[in-house]
């Protein structure tokens, strides 16, 4: 599970919504809501109406589901489960009533089909949470329709708390999936669930959604086939609600190998779902003879199916058909289902009649609920469900007695009954003290259970008044569903009769002694009354009563609930996992009645389980005077396989089994207990499996289970949660504390090696385990820092290894050191060092999706006889570098070889990242922007205080500022830690950026430029400042170093050395360059061009054909297809002279000094105008005129465009920032946008119709280097050749495919399938839009919403981009901010 975003308050979103929401209307809203009025004044809302309908009201909260058509001025927080009108009844392009919370897919069709303002969308995530008011909440995958989900919603987590937990399931059809799914899992045993009801019927379990799909495809198919060549023409409709049913479209379509025709609303609303350009699709009634028409064309489905022939007949006149073939989809249809789905036929029309659904059936409702064991089933479809308490309520909620939690919700449900269970409960408790005698007349009235059971005293023959056997059959029918399966029917009849037939009285009586009943359906004859009998004689050596004082009843009463409602829980899972049939099994049986009931009463309706429960206690303390514990493993699996399995299943296999088993036993099944011990390291005394404590306090009583003698012991009480010593280690303690606050960390004391030692590689990966957990950059720098820390106080050679494994990298990047290591060594290697089969380790990866994570789970499984030598991180780095220069024949397996030594290595959860790091893929989602800056804190902390825990005094957060900040400077200019980080240990403090010299051969990141949109906002932002305008040139930036030697070395954009590609170019630059001239570093563009054509530029694409050479040898120049020339425009050293801080004017000079002068189409500088400082105004048509002219030549060059600078104002060289210094202006804003934008692809989905078995759409996204994520920004499905689909599938498989979206990937939209950021793309579009969808530039427009293009295409690769070098969330804002139609928003005070 991936991690939270910040949290929201509605009340101050959703003023900042309406503010720009009114800003946005043509006109002044009349009058704002009451809510809004309320709220600008800091009033509270009014309270929630008494008749509000509770099914669309999340308990203790203001959340209202669905329920649009009730809102009002008490909540301004709405969520929306699916866009199906009975559900956004009361939603329009007028709503201003508060925040709508929805899945992404719901948004768009919000925004664009209802036109609601996108001011008051949210969408939510899939799987992820999201604090709302206090609490979490949550949209997992409903099933339903596209775009519909289930909200789950929690409480904060408070330490010792359980959290309140709800699920509102909206619409929803049930598939085994979902129990795999992990968000949902955290809910089980909920406090509510919020149920579709709307098949809660037995007659209703109609067939699988795969089943009817079939059956249409093969009538579809069986038609055509029949008529083909016959000269009949066929029309065939299918019926589908406005949204829905498009997976029966998509299988028609895909299997029949046809388009499908819809009409224009229909393809609106699929073209906000992303099928417009499927290929699937079509508004032309000519170019298929299968048509999409609306549900109740074909006639009217509810109560009953109504067929209309007579319009059906109109529409196939209307489009010259001869026959017409309608199909209608809906599980209201599945009663008419005898030998086949049913046909009605008339003349030459057919309609069939599929039960089809996505709507849970009856059989699926209660696997859900058997799945969850929610406390409590709430029905939201049916009669009265607002009413919680209604008869058809009460009645649904039978349907599922048995498989909720009745443990925990045995009062409710029997308050579902009858209104007096409290009154009874009293008397059962008076009962316990004796006085049961003058308490008898009062439960004969309030409680009928202890009238049933008096009559069972005073006639063991008493007949069950039935009228006839049908109507027998009905009451146990009824009685059956509100019992657990498990219970026999001799049993049900057996309380029916001594109920005299009263449902109420039979279902009381078997609640108030379930356990008994259960021991009686497996024993087969113990009765009630045996098991009655042994309450006292059990319960008396070792429970006093309340009359000898000695401990409060209401403190045991607190201790002896959570007693029951463990052991009721232990006991219903291990019933047979086959439930009973109605009707089957002992129904003739005869069955000796109980007697002696009036030990019931006496004891309460909760004194059964007490003494079960305190009687296996007493049995083992009279068998011995010693506290001797044994355990049978092979018994504890046993007793609690189905508790083992779900525990190892919650904590994800995180210790062994047979330690979890007798966690289970000590703990007596209760899963709860055992993952708090779990995750509170409780659970570490398992090592020691002797150890456990031979005495319970229960409420102040202290009973010695080896004595059997109870004492009022105050001292050294323990809880049952805690019963057990906690186990620890200096290795323990890591994780924890490297979460400290900076001014709690010790950097000694909390280290996991003492000085002297290697530094182990386990203390990089515990503290990257806890970095993946936690999202912020502030959180995520502190715990970094605190691992430097350590480091730099115990073993500072080890720093500078650590850093490069922390950003996943063995060397600078223009050294091109890798790896070389793929996904198919790295399982190789894991087969031989842990033993495990190559299929399994790929069944498990395709689980997980991540190696890392199958290595720790293999590692976990393993024995080892002895612990491994420790992995020191200098030694893992050795290695690494050692197997990047492994090459030759047999250099695989002498990779895989010490791969695998290096794995036998590992520990804990070494194993995980040092798999992470051989695929090139910590997924830590910190990077160096982030990592460097922790560094520099940590030196800064530890000049104070190097061997404890310091004070963050104002000086100090001050040095801890400015040196964050001179490092961060210092690698932008060198990019070299082995240069860099030396020079900040040795400084300390006292480093500065100007003292390291910047060294030919060394790359420096590039300056980039901000995006304009014209010459007008040139001259409004550089008004009054001379510039100069270039020529922006289609190649390859180029960054060419001349060292003292007078070699030449050529560097990409992304710093990769680049040298052998151009053996030309480094030859030129040698001829033109002066003899005195000693070093420099260039900026410029590399251009093919056709020397041919009078030296005319070429395309990027030209350039790329290129051949590329390699690390060791050149291309030869004989070999060259391809010509260049190179164009100087910048430069930022000179014979050993820093220049970056020089303007650009003066930079000029020094470049037409170096070179004696251009050689047309080799060598060239880049073309350019100079405008004068008091040419530089806004009414100065010569200077508007003269730009215009110099940027059509640009393009009539074959430019991009052209680039505008400053000459001398804020004109140095800003290396690795995108300044305002300079502006680029290229021709695509002619078209609509200023610019095409350099996207990401993170996502895709599954193509349809001609591009099945593709991906198509992409999702792009943009990078926020601020808080180091990838922000989504559009769906991207044109402008792609299909030899370009098939590349990109093939090039995303493998380990290329993302099993769950990174923590560092911001979007509200779902693929089908999540990418690494690898690639980067141009895309250009007709403009920009906020969105409530996409996630770019979130918070530097909108406070919450992003920013999305509209219409994208796909232009090009751009292959020398890294991935963080794609357009940043700020370019995409000052893009929207320069379109000359835009929205205008406010953001939040």
């Amino acid at each position: 599970m991936a991690t939270p975003p910040p949290p929201f308050s509605t009340s101050s979103l959703f003023l900042s919504s309406y503010r720009s929401f009114s800003a946005a209307l043509p006109s002044p809203p009349p009058s704002p809501p009451l809510a809004f009025r309320l709220l600008s004044d800091g009033s509270q809302l009014p309270p929630v109406p008494s008749d509000f309908p509770l099914s669309k009201l999340i308990p203790r909260t203001r959340f209202v589901v669905d329920g649009f058509r009730s809102a009002g001025d008490f909540s301004v927080s709405y969520l929306l489960t699916h866009f199906h009108s009975d559900h956004y009844a009361g939603l329009g392009s007028a709503w201003c009533k508060g925040l709508i919370f929805c899945s992404a897919t719901t948004a768009r069709l919000l925004v664009e089909i209802l036109n609601v303002s996108p001011f008051f969308v949210v969408s939510l995530s899939l799987g992820e949470f999201t604090e709302i008011d206090e609490w979490e909440v949550a949209a997992v995958d409903a099933n339903h329709c596209p775009g519909a989900v289930q909200f789950l919603f929690r409480t904060r987590v408070c330490e010792g708390q359980r959290p309140e937990r709800f699920i509102h399931t909206g619409d929803f059809r049930f598939h085994e999936q979902m129990t795999l799914d992990p968000v949902l899992c955290d809910f089980v045993g909920a406090d509510a669930v919020f149920l579709d009801t709307t098949y809660c019927n037995p007659k209703f379990v109609f067939p699988s959604q795969e089943e009817s799909v079939e059956y249409i495809v093969n009538t579809v198919k069986r038609f055509k086939e029949q008529n083909e060549g016959s000269g009949e023409s066929v029309l065939f409709l299918i019926a589908t609600y406005v949204i829905g049913k498009e997976k029966i479209l998509l299988e028609i379509s895909r299997r029949c190998g046809c388009l499908l025709q819809v009409d224009n609303r229909k393809m609106q609303v699929l073209s906000v779902l992303g099928f417009a350009g499927s290929g699937v699709f079509t508004e032309d009634a000519s170019a298929s003879d299968i048509h999409v028409i609306g549900w109740n064309v074909l006639g009217e489905t509810w109560p009953y199916f109504r067929p209309n022939f007579v319009k059906m007949k109109e529409i196939m006149v209307e489009r010259g058909y001869n026959k017409a073939v309608g199909f209608i989809s809906t599980g209201w249809l599945n009663e008419t289902k005898r030998d086949g789905f049913a046909v009605r036929v008339k003349d030459l029309l057919e309609i069939h009649l599929v039960p089809y659904s996505e709507h849970s059936n009856y059989n699926e409702l209660r696997e859900y609920v058997r799945f969850l064991r929610p406390k409590r089933v709430i029905p939201t479809v049916g009669m009265d469900v607002e009413k919680l308490d209604s008869k058809h309520a009460l009645a649904m909620r039978k349907h599922f007695a048995g498989l909720v939690d009745e443990t925990a919700n045995k009062h409710d449900f029997l308050m579902a009954f009858h209104r007096k269970s409290e009154g009874a409960d009293t008397s059962a408790g008076n009962d316990m003290t004796g006085n049961r005698n003058q308490q008898e007349d009062v439960d004969m009235v309030d409680n009928p259970t202890a009238t049933s059971i008096r009559s069972c005293q005073q006639s063991d023959s008493q007949d069950l008044h039935m009228v006839n056997d049908e109507e027998m059959e009905g009451v146990v029918e009824d009685l059956q569903d509100c019992l657990p399966s498990w219970v026999k029917q001799d049993q049900v009849l057996d309380l029916l009769k001594r109920s005299n037939g009263d449902l109420v009285s039979a279902v009381s009586e078997f609640f108030e002694h379930e356990t008994e009943f259960y021991k009686q359906a497996n024993a087969g004859n113990i009765s009630i009354a045996s098991s009655c009998k042994s309450i006292n004689t059990d319960l008396e050596p070792l429970l006093p009563l309340k009359s000898v004082g000695e401990a409060p009843e209401s403190g045991r009463k607190n201790f002896l609930d959570q007693v029951k409602q463990s052991t009721n829980q232990n006991l219903r899972l291990l019933t047979p996992s086959l439930a009973k049939k109605r009707g089957l099994g002992g129904g003739n049986k005869k069955k000796k009645k109980a007697k002696g009931c009036s030990n019931l009463e006496s004891s309460g309706g909760k004194q059964s389980t007490i003494t079960n429960f305190f009687r296996r206690v007493a049995s083992g303390a009279s068998s011995s005077d010693t506290c001797a514990v044994t355990s049978n493993q092979q018994i504890t699996i046993e007793t609690y396989k189905e508790e083992l399995d779900q525990f190892l299943q919650i904590i994800n296999n995180g210790m062994p089994r047979k330690s979890a088993a007798l966690l289970l036993e000590k703990v007596r099944g209760n899963i709860d207990v055992a993952v708090d011990m779990y995750y509170s390291g409780s659970s570490n005394i398992l090592e020691n499996e002797g150890n456990l404590l031979s005495e319970v306090v229960v409420s102040g009583v202290l009973v010695n289970k080896c004595t059997k003698k109870v004492s009022n012991s105050s001292e050294d009480k323990i809880s049952l949660p805690t019963l057990y010593l906690q186990g620890s280690s200096r290795e323990d303690k890591t994780p924890a504390n490297v979460s400290l606050p900076i001014e709690k960390y010790s950097p000694i004391e909390h280290a996991c090696w003492k000085a002297g030692e290697p530094a182990p590689y386990l203390h990089l990966a515990l503290t990257f385990d806890l970095v993946e957990q936690v999202r912020g950059k502030i959180k995520t720098t502190s715990m970094l820092s605190n691992m430097f820390r350590s480091l730099l106080a115990l073993s500072p050679g080890d720093v500078l290894p650590a850093l490069y494994l922390c950003t996943n990298k063995i060397a600078a990047d223009h050294e091109n050191m890798e790896l070389n290591v793929g996904g198919s060594l790295v399982v190789t290697a894991l087969e031989e060092a842990c033993g495990m089969n190559r299929s399994r380790i790929k069944e498990m990866y395709n689980t997980l999706g991540d190696l890392g994570d199958v290595a720790q789970e293999i590692r976990q499984t393993q024995s080892l006889l002895a612990a491994p030598r420790t992995l020191s991180i200098h030694h893992l780095f050795c290695m690494l570098r050692e197997i990047s220069m492994i090459t030759g024949t047999g250099s695989a397996v002498r990779r895989k070889n010490l791969i695998v030594n290096l794995m036998r290595s590992c520990r804990e959860m070494e194993i995980k990242f040092l798999v992470r790091t051989l695929v090139r893929n910590l997924r830590i989602g910190a990077m160096m922007k982030t990592i460097l800056p922790a560094l520099a804190q940590a030196v800064v902390l530890n000049s104070h205080s190097p061997l404890q825990c310091v004070g963050i005094s104002e000086t100090t957060r001050l040095q801890l500022q400015g040196i964050s900040a001179a490092v961060a400077e210092a690698y932008n200019v060198l990019p070299n830690l082995d240069l860099l980080i030396p020079s900040l240990l040795s400084k300390g403090i006292d480093f500065s950026a100007a003292s390291l010299q910047m060294t030919p051969g060394t790359p420096i990141p590039p300056m980039l430029a901000r995006i304009t949109n014209g010459a007008m906002q040139v001259l409004k932002l550089f008004e009054g400042r001379a510039f100069t305008c270039e020529y922006k040139y289609d190649g390859q930036r180029a960054q060419i170093h001349r060292a003292a030697d007078g070699s030449i070395r050529v560097f990409s954009r992304q710093m990769k050395e680049t040298t052998s590609r151009f053996p030309d170019l480094i030859d030129t630059i040698k001829e033109s360059c002066k003899h005195e001239v000693s070093t420099f570093i260039l900026d410029a563009e590399v251009v093919a061009v056709d020397r041919k054509n009078g030296g005319k530029l070429m395309s990027f694409q030209e350039l790329s054909s290129r051949e590329r050479g390699n690390k060791d040898s050149s291309i030869k120049i004989d070999n060259i297809r391809v010509d260049i020339c190179v164009f100087i425009f910048d430069i930022m050293f000179c014979n050993g002279e820093r220049l970056l801080d020089f303007p650009l004017r003066q930079r000029r000079k020094y470049v037409k000094d170096l070179f004696y002068k251009e050689k047309m189409g080799y060598l060239e500088f880049a073309k350019e105008i100079t405008v004068e400082a008091d040419e530089a105004c806004l009414n100065n048509q010569n200077t508007l005129s003269r730009i215009n002219l110099f940027f059509k030549d640009a393009c009539k060059s074959s430019c991009e465009g052209i680039m505008v600078k400053t000459l001398d104002i804020d004109a140095g060289y800003s290396a690795s920032k995108r300044s305002e210094a300079w502006l680029k202006v290229k021709r695509d804003y002619i078209e609509g946008l200023g610019d095409s934008f350099d996207l990401v692809p993170i996502g895709a989905w599954y193509g349809n119709g001609r591009k099945a078995g593709w991906y198509s759409p992409f999702l792009m996204a943009c990078y926020n280097s601020d808080t180091e994520e990838y922000q989504s920004i559009c769906r991207v499905m044109s402008g792609f050749s299909d030899s370009f689909y098939l590349e990109m599938k093939e090039f995303f498989s493998g380990e290329r495919l993302l099993l769950k979206k990174p923590s560092y990937y911001r979007t509200d939209e779902s693929p089908d399938l999540w990418f690494p950021p690898e690639l980067v793309w141009e895309i250009r579009g007709a403009d920009l839009t906020i969105s409530p969808v996409h996630h770019a530039a979130v918070g530097l427009v909108h406070p919450s919403r992003g920013i999305s293009v509209r219409l994208p295409r796909y232009i090009r690769s751009l292959s020398d981009r890294k991935s963080e070098d794609c357009s940043t969330a700020a370019d995409i804002a000052c893009m929207y901010k320069a379109q000359t139609r835009k929205m205008e928003v406010f953001k939040e005070d």
